[in-house]
């Protein structure tokens, strides 16, 4: 299997079933035994959404299951998008009406919450855009490492007249303070490579020619070591910094109310017919768009 590419298996018993013509979204590398990368792609904006519930708890579950495995790395093979925010076309009850997962959250923060707590280290290599659920996976993940002139990250749904819904709000205030938590919950704004780094929003930020061989290596170097004592600092740091995980939970019940709330609703409708999840510009400059929607009206 080394150096060779698989979807997610079939998703397990009480899981969200995928369409069968749905193209996988997460791609499986297994670079070696010990280390895989996923590859999500999705294009053209790697938007994700209730279809893609089931392609992802496929790899957490390969993840944890896997004896072998040490380290995963998370990365695009979409230009310019790493992975972008929640869609907003189908039905809400088509994602309310899903299964909780094992930890006995619904699906989203099930998901993020057993990436955080797998013995498996995992790294999010963002290159693009990582807004909404993007920055949510990356949270979620132990290292985040950043393209600097091509990486940006948000937390936009303050614009939209929503509550974030995949564990920001208790994440970000134990990697950035309460302060800049706030800054980047409330403005909606996007947060440049540089800038995430100086935050601590990312461990670092690379110059983008040197990020692959940066990650790499590391990723490499992580999966010669002995699984066991991986685990068990990954565990023991595990109980001094991630949020129980009954708080990432009410956010995704935040989340659910919020949006179905008249300012979300009449937000979204707006960006829609800007052009939201159909035109690029809408997406690259989204933080300029939600902006433009929340202007009283002329």
């Amino acid at each position: 299997m080394a150096g060779g590419e698989q979807a997610g298996a079939p998703a397990g018993k009480g899981s969200q079933a995928a369409p069968s013509a749905a193209k996988e979204q997460f791609r499986i590398t297994r670079v070696t035994p010990a280390y895989w990368r996923v590859i999500i792609d999705h294009p053209p904006f790697n938007i994700y959404g209730p279809e893609s519930m089931a392609m992802l708890d496929n790899v957490i579950t390969q993840i944890e299951k896997d004896p072998q495995l040490k380290v995963v790395v998370f990365e695009s093979a979409v230009p310019g998008f790493f992975l972008t925010h929640y869609d907003f076309v189908p039905p809400l009850e088509v994602t309310t009406r899903m299964p909780n997962g094992p930890t006995g959250l619904p699906p989203l923060p099930d998901m993020l919450v057993r990436l955080s707590r797998s013995p498996v280290v995992s790294i999010a290599s963002i290159r693009g855009r990582a807004t909404g659920v993007g920055s949510e996976l990356a949270l979620s993940a132990d290292m985040r490492f950043a393209s600097r002139e091509k990486a940006v990250l948000s937390q936009f749904e303050i614009g939209a007249g929503f509550v974030p819904g995949g564990g920001p709000m208790a994440r970000l205030p134990r990697l950035v303070g309460r302060g800049r938590a706030l800054e980047i919950l409330l403005s909606g704004n996007d947060i440049n490579g540089e800038l995430a780094e100086r935050y601590g929003y990312v461990n670092r930020a690379l110059p983008d020619a040197q990020l692959d061989k940066f990650v790499d290596s590391l990723a490499r170097r992580i999966s010669t070591f002995d699984k066991q004592s991986i685990g068990e600092i990954k565990n023991l740091v595990n109980v001094a910094s991630l949020p129980p995980d009954k708080d990432i939970g009410a956010e995704w019940s935040a989340f659910i109310a919020s949006v179905q709330r008249p300012a979300a609703q009449r937000n979204i409708k707006r960006l829609m017919e800007l052009g939201l999840q159909k035109k690029p510009d809408v997406e690259i400059h989204l933080d300029k768009y939600t902006g433009q929607v929340n202007q009283p009206d002329k």
